[in-house]
């Protein structure tokens, strides 16, 4: 059995399943109903119920008792009827407000020659609300800031995920790399950016990613996947050498999965026994698809890239407000990695 959940003053509906909380339908459909903790802890999803009756199979949530009648705690609240509630949605970045939050290294794994995937974990009871390619700033102990992208998609928000690439000579990387360890303690603020996807579009998406530019385009892909795009989606990730392919078999698992999704590496100086594309990435989506009219673009890398990018893509028909792009702008050159 499922149930029905309307929400105002938006007028989105979506379905809830016997077994799901209001908060965990929503989440699987792509509905930005703000929260904080998903323990009942913290109220941020409370709403009222204008019509309707839930439960709480898990025992009444403490945030519950802070709220007025007629209000429920939509990550612990599951529905026994149809339901109408009040709640003003996040699904545009300026909505959620960023926050400033310690955290700890929950695992390091080194991914290749010169990336590493950071999994951070936020303290006990909290979770992270954001959208699909928004970054996060660490806060260094002299004040300094630097930027990555977030590498999970919104729905599996356990962990904060990050791959941050190796510079040389760059501080907070050379620390990442050779001093961290698991369960080192850090500050963060997030989300921020807004280089998110638009969910309002039905046309096909070309996701063009450099080097670790590929970790905010993963976000937003599995976020795709999660919520039930039909749109045709083609990823080209572009990259030096093969070894620079850091996540190589999760794409190709995706192509080999789903006939609406195509995936194509394109190395600018590969070896010679690479049989797969060759040159600058944005040539090879040119190469594809000459006429862009008909496509929105999803652009992460290297300045020099995104500029590539978008003055071959506008000459091929693809209208500038059809292309969204992060291209690692917000911290310091010598640390921004993605």
């Amino acid at each position: 059995m499922s149930f029905t959940v309307t929400l105002k003053p938006s007028g989105r509906q979506f379905s809830v399943e016997a077994s799901e909380t209001v908060l965990e339908a929503a989440l699987r459909q792509g509905v930005g109903i703000p929260y904080g903790c998903r323990s009942g802890q913290c109220g941020q999803c409370a709403a009222r119920v204008s019509a309707g009756v839930v439960d709480y199979p898990q025992g009444e949530p403490p945030a519950l008792t802070e709220q007025a009648e007629g209000m429920a705690i939509l990550c612990q609240a599951v529905p026994r009827s149809d339901l109408r509630c009040v709640v003003e949605l996040t699904e545009q970045a300026e909505a959620i407000e960023p926050r400033t939050l310690p955290c700890k290294v929950a695992a390091k794994e080194r991914l290749n020659h010169d990336v590493m995937r950071l999994k951070l974990k936020l303290p006990e009871g909290q979770r992270l609300q954001f959208l699909a390619g928004q970054y996060l700033d660490f806060i260094l102990a002299d004040g300094r800031r630097r930027a990555f992208s977030i590498a999970n998609a919104p729905h599996d928000d356990a962990f904060i995920e990050l791959h941050i690439r190796h510079v040389e000579g760059g501080a907070f990387t050379e620390h990442v790399f050779n001093e961290m360890q698991e369960g080192e303690l850090l500050r963060i603020q997030a989300p921020l950016g807004r280089f998110t996807l638009d969910e309002g579009s039905d046309r096909p998406i070309l996701f063009v990613a450099g080097g670790t530019g590929f970790a905010p385009i993963k976000a937003m892909i599995e976020h795709a996947f999660h919520v039930g795009f039909a749109r045709p989606m083609h990823l080209y990730w572009g990259v030096r050498t093969e070894a620079d392919l850091y996540l190589p078999d999760l794409p190709r698992g995706w192509a080999a999965e789903r006939p609406a999704f195509a995936y194509d590496p394109v190395l600018s100086e590969p070896g010679p026994d690479w049989k797969g594309r060759r040159g600058f990435v944005h040539q090879a989506v040119l190469a594809d698809h000459p006429d862009l009219s008909g496509h929105d673009a999803y652009l992460a890398g290297p300045p020099p890239m995104i500029e590539a990018a978008r003055t071959g893509f506008l000459a091929a028909g693809m209208p500038g407000g059809r292309m969204f792009s992060d291209a690692f702008e917000y911290a310091a050159p010598s640390d921004r990695s993605g």
